[in-house]
This record gives C-alpha cells, structure tokens and sequence, in this order.
C-alpha cells in the first residue's frame, strides 16, 4: 500500500488528554506508580508515525451516545467529584475510593467519599483534576472515529486516553472512566440495526459486556486471559452468553495465561466466524495490546508479527471498523506493536 493510500485510515488523537496524568495505583498490596501515562499515547503516536500515519485532533462532538451508555448520577460524580474531594481538609491529590460495597440490596449515598466506593471498583482508576475533561476528549476521539467510519471510511482509528472498556454504566475501574468502544457503538447503531464489538485486549472487556448484556442489538465478543486468576476476575467467563433479550449475545473466549500467537489467532478466528453470523452493518475493536509477551503482567504470550497477522484476519471480515485504543502497558515494546498492527492492517 503506497504512502497515499495509508492516509485513507483516518486516525484520531486529542493531545489535551495528556493532562490527565495518574499517581496512584496498587499491585499486589503494594502502592506505587501508576501505568496509564501521557507516555503511553506518546509511544502510540511514534508507531502510527512509523507506518505513515498522522492523527488528526477530533473536535468536540455531540455526547448523545455518552448519556445513552452511562447513568447521569455517575457522569455528574465524576465531573465534580474531584473538586468535591478539595473540600476534606488534608485531601489526597486524587480521589481514591477506599471501600466498594456490595450494591445489590444496599443505598447510594450522598457523601463523596461513599459515592466514591459506589462508582470505583478498584484502586486503579484515580480521579484528578483533569481527569473529566481527558475522559470526554477520550469519547470525542472514538465518536470522531466512529463518524468518520459512518461516513465512508472503511477503518478508522481512536487513540483514546483514559481507556474505557472496564467502566460500565455506573462506574470506572482498571483506568477507565467513560467507556469509548461501548459510546462508539451505540453511536454506530444510529445508522446500523446490529453492531459488534471485538475486544482484543488482555483483560476482558468487562465494563463493555455489562452495558449490552441484556441488549441483542450489539454482540460483543471478547479475547482475553483467563480471568479466574487474572484482572478482572470476576467477570470473563466462557458461560456468560447474556441475559434477557440479549441472551446468545455476549461470547467470551478465555485463554490460559500464556498463550501465544497461535492460540490467540484462533480464538480471534473464532471470534469472527460469530460475528459474521450476527452480520453487523459495521464493527468497534477494542484494540489492546497488553497481550504481548512483554507485557508486565504477563496475561498472554502474543508476539509483535502476531499483531499484524490479527488485523490481517480481523481486515479480511470485511467490515467498516473503528478501532477503539485500550490498554497496553507503558513499555518499550508499545510503539512497534501498534505500528506492528496498524501496518499490518494498511499493508
């Protein structure tokens, strides 16, 4: 493919986003730095510029689609939480939650550090004072993608800061606040009756299979590492197919720890024949590149040249994609993998 034709997958990135920048986290009981830094797009921006690609900063879009997927109680909190937080005397530079209830039969509160715990399910996503304002640029960058795969682009791509795809409705967990890959479909339903999103990252696309479980409108599938030992464990597992009208929606595709190229391509194989039954009119890729066999946390064992052999079975379905950017560890390996994928996908 010549240089010209590259430019023909738009790619989208608000570099405003770097102004959330993250201190806290926890591992293994263990505080320490937190992994989802400016760094990271940084990194992401040399692979596209490494295949010829150069991104484009999306403009404000209409946020129709952000109020469709997540509850007005929780976009309100995390816009003012953070502010809110100020007022404690000796206030820690983030919001943190330091309790998670069990919801089922129990009362949302009104204090902040109650509705704290009610909307983070884990340590992992700390709110600071550009933390909101990120996360919507996050959303304008994957409805930008999403518009112009609407449009007429056969492919777009969203480099998006924070991630997304653990938050679900009510709450942000594993650095994700406002879910991308779930708003860009739900925008892509307004010219599609069925959408599918494919999650490839290492972690199971928990927040995303939440939000349309009951829904038979949007299949979502998910690749992932086995999560009975493994982030975020209590969701992932192969018998959760959905629920209600969304019942035979949800596929999940478990894989033990530390498989490679080989098992992961078929699963991804796999993935695609399901979703060509379902025949959507376009498809959102959650795009993770944490499977890596660098990664820290070691989930998967996927080679770089894997990821370009995933968007070559991923491109050969061929169906209008937007691909929404997920995790992938700030390591050194993060720039030649994305420029692993999207070259193999322009190639």
């Amino acid at each position: 493919m010549t240089g010209s034709e590259m430019t023909k997958l738009p790619c989208f990135y608000a570099p405003d986003t770097d102004a959330h920048d993250p201190r806290f986290w926890m591992l293994r009981g263990v505080p320490g730095p937190n992994k989802e830094l400016p760094e990271r797009a940084r990194r992401l921006v040399a692979g596209l510029t490494r295949v010829g690609l150069t991104t484009i900063d999306p403009p404000v879009a209409d946020h129709g689609p952000l109020r469709q997927i997540h509850t007005a109680r929780y976009l309100d909190f995390l816009q003012n939480c953070w502010a809110e937080w100020q007022t404690f005397p000796a206030a820690g530079a983030e919001v943190v939650a330091n309790l998670h209830p069990q919801k089922a039969t129990q009362t949302y509160p009104q204090g902040i550090v109650g509705r704290a715990g009610w909307h983070m399910a884990d340590t992992a996503c700390p709110v600071g004072p550009s933390t909101w304002q990120a996360a919507l640029r996050g959303v304008d960058t994957a409805l930008a993608a999403a518009d112009a795969v609407a449009n007429g682009a056969g492919a777009a791509y969203a480099l998006c800061r924070p991630p997304g795809h653990h938050a679900d409705a009510d709450m942000a967990a594993g650095h994700c606040f406002l879910n991308n890959s779930a708003i860009a479909a739900q925008a892509l339903r307004a010219r599609h009756d069925r959408v599918a999103v494919l999650d490839i990252d290492v972690h199971h696309g928990n927040g995303t299979q939440e939000i349309f479980y009951d829904r038979a409108d949007v299949l979502t599938v998910s690749v992932h590492a086995d999560p009975g030992s493994f982030y975020p464990f209590y969701l992932g597992y192969a018998h959760e197919t959905g629920r209600g009208a969304g019942q035979g929606f949800n596929l999940n595709l478990p894989l033990p720890q530390g498989q490679g190229d080989a098992q992961w391509l078929a699963a991804i194989d796999q993935a695609l024949t399901r979703i060509a039954e379902f025949a959507p009119g376009a498809l959102v890729l959650a795009l993770g590149l944490d499977a890596h066999e660098n990664d820290p946390l070691r989930g998967l064992s996927v080679t770089t040249e894997g990821f370009a052999r995933a968007a070559r079975h991923i491109r050969a379905a061929g169906l209008p994609t937007v691909m929404v950017q997920e995790g992938g560890y700030l390591s050194d390996d993060l720039t030649d993998n994305i420029a692993s994928f999207l070259g193999g996908w322009t190639q």
